[in-house]
């Protein structure tokens, strides 16, 4: 497979941000990416991911996980524990994006890693500049992070190769 790197690699760090949004939509699409044939994960140790079972679980997870996020004793994602995950489902899924491309997986990992804690600050500071600036609810803002976050997603990983 010849590989555009710029564009591979652009999309390791963009899942990973996804990732700082919300932990479990880039691990969640990632799955639906290999499920679709988006990403060909054939032969590698990461084709479970494209099964009827681990699409289905991690979608059921990253809903799960929306709905939590609107509630107020949910953590900031910044905090030791969130950000800690985040930087783990965002390694991951870099991971998976650069099997897809028999590319180096620690490339995809470290990149995944860094687009995560990006979207995970970045993330928490637009939220809340967005609440205290304009006045509007945390709730509409959040809605829009999924939003960002869903489709940007989608956008990623259907659009790698």
């Amino acid at each position: 497979m010849n590989v555009n790197r710029a564009v591979l690699y652009l999309g390791c760090f963009s899942i990973g941000i996804i990732a700082g949004l919300r932990s479990l939509t880039a691990p969640a699409l990632v799955s639906w990416a290999a499920r679709l044939g988006w990403l060909d994960l054939s032969g590698s140790w990461l084709s479970f991911l494209g099964s009827r079972a681990a699409t289905i679980i991690l979608s059921l997870l990253a809903l799960a996980e929306l709905v939590a996020d609107k509630l107020p004793k949910t953590p900031n994602r910044t905090d030791l524990g969130p950000l800690v995950f985040r930087v783990i489902t965002g390694g991951f899924s870099g991971i998976v994006i650069c099997a897809s491309a028999h590319q180096a997986l620690v490339i995809g990992m470290l990149l995944g890693v860094l687009g995560s804690i990006a979207g995970a600050f970045a993330g928490y500071e637009i939220r809340h500049r967005l609440v205290k600036t304009f006045g509007l609810p945390d709730f509409g803002a959040a809605l829009a992070e999924d939003i960002v976050a869903i489709g940007g997603g989608l956008l990623i990983v259907s659009h790698l190769f």
